[in-house]
C-alpha cells in the first residue's frame, strides 16, 4: 500500500481544525462568550445535553443562561478520538468540569464528568459539530475550599473578557 501525503495532509487538518472547534466550544463557556461559543456548531447542528435537547441556538442560550449563574466554572478536555472520513467525523471527547455553586448560601464544588458523543461535518472549509450528545459518567458536589486562592490574585478566573488570557495586560 503506498503512503498518499495529501490524504494524510487532508487528515491532520481536519483533525487540528475539529480541536479548534472543541477549544472554542470549552472557552466560550469558560469566558461566557456566546458567540464564541456558538461559532462551534453549524446552524442546523442539534444538541443533546441531557437537562435539553434542540438546536446549537437553544442550546448556547440555554448553556450561557445556566453558566451565567455560577461563581465560576473551567471546562477541560481529555483524551479525544475522531474518526475522520472526508467531510465527515465522528468522535468522542471526554471532558471534566468545575463549577462554583452556592447551596443555602454556602459555597459548593460542583465537579462534572464525562463524554460527548460527536458528528462533526466540515461545510464551507469549516470544521464544527452538526450533532452533540453528552453523557454524563459521574459528578459530585462538595463544600469549598479555597485557601490557596485566598493570598494569590493571579488565581482568579475571569468571565466576559475579565481575564488575563484576553485582555493580555503585560507589565510594561
Amino acid at each position: 500500500m503506498a503512503f498518499d501525503l495529501e490524504a494524510e495532509v487532508r487528515d491532520l487538518c481536519a483533525r487540528r481544525d475539529i480541536h479548534d472547534c472543541l477549544c472554542r466550544y470549552m472557552r466560550g463557556q469558560d469566558r461566557l462568550d456566546p458567540e464564541l461559543h456558538r461559532s462551534a456548531f453549524h446552524d442546523d447542528a442539534w444538541v443533546d445535553c441531557g437537562l435539553m435537547q434542540g438546536s446549537a441556538d437553544e442550546f448556547v442560550s440555554f448553556a450561557q443562561g445556566f453558566l451565567s449563574d455560577l461563581e465560576g466554572s473551567q471546562h477541560i478536555i481529555g483524551q479525544t478520538q475522531i474518526a475522520v472520513n472526508g467531510d465527515n467525523a465522528s468522535g468522542e471527547v471526554y471532558f471534566y468540569a468545575w463549577h462554583r455553586t452556592r447551596e443555602d448560601g454556602e459555597p459548593k464544588d460542583l465537579v462534572v464528568a464525562g463524554r460527548y458523543v460527536d458528528e462533526y461535518t466540515c461545510k464551507n472549509g469549516e470544521w464544527r459539530i452538526s450533532r452533540r450528545r453528552e453523557i454524563v459518567d459521574w459528578a459530585r458536589t462538595d463544600p469549598a475550599a479555597d485557601g490557596f486562592l485566598e493570598g494569590n490574585p493571579l488565581c482568579r478566573p475571569g468571565r466576559r473578557g475579565n481575564d488575563f488570557s484576553q485582555t493580555r495586560n503585560w507589565p510594561v
